[in-house]
């Protein structure tokens, strides 16, 4: 379980194909807090640590990552070199800063506009139908591991959705947000409650 607040970027320094993808991802963290066996949501996506090492601030872990895990996931993005947003998962005890995220993405969506807004950077993304009844105005979601809130939403006559963000400067600064341009490709997960609200009124219809 994770909350979708970004701790670290890290980048992909090798990938390898195996039977699964084995990727070893490094970045800022202490290796003594990273326990074999470990979940880090992964630009959104929930991975199990296999190996670790490195430094305290220049630590390195190891992942697999199924085909499947590669087919329902922003294409490229398990590329030697790729960034990531890194969140160790939830102990008990630690704040709950943004929504309840599981790391399981529902959707890939597309950036249909990115470009400064004051100080801060505007980005509007379209969603597939499958996910539009699940995004509301206020509402929250997931996208490429950070908890953001949707400002407005505009649904598109083939039953897709636009949702439109504010990334303030901070956000910008620490997770890989800053860096979306139009076309870019995100993971996205929709709030764990909406999902059970939806399946609880469809068995009730």
């Amino acid at each position: 379980m994770f909350t979708g607040i970004v701790t670290a970027i890290g980048t992909i320094a090798k990938a390898e194909q195996r039977g699964d993808l084995r990727l070893r991802i490094a970045g800022p963290l202490d290796p003594a807090r990273v326990d074999i066996g470990a979940s880090i949501a992964c630009s959104g996506v929930c991975l199990t640590v296999v190996d670790r090492g490195g430094a305290a601030g220049e630590a390195w872990f190891d992942v697999d990552v199924s085909g499947e895990t590669v087919s329902c996931t922003v294409p490229g993005m398990w590329a030697e070199g790729a960034r990531l947003n890194l969140e160790p998962s939830l102990r008990v005890g630690d704040e709950i800063g943004g929504h309840i995220v599981t790391g399981h993405v529902d959707a890939v969506g597309e950036v249909s506009r990115a470009e400064p807004d004051g100080d801060s950077w505007r980005v509007d993304i379209r969603a597939p139908a499958s996910l539009a009844p699940f995004i509301a105005p206020k509402g929250s979601i997931t996208v490429q591991g950070v908890s953001l809130t949707v400002n407005d939403l505009r649904d598109e006559h083939d039953g897709a959705c636009t949702f439109m963000l504010n990334i303030i400067p901070h956000t910008g600064e620490v997770t890989t947000l800053g860096a979306l341009r139009t076309g870019d490709k995100v993971n996205l997960e929709i709030d764990v409650l909406v999902r059970y609200l939806k399946r609880m009124q469809a068995l009730a219809g």
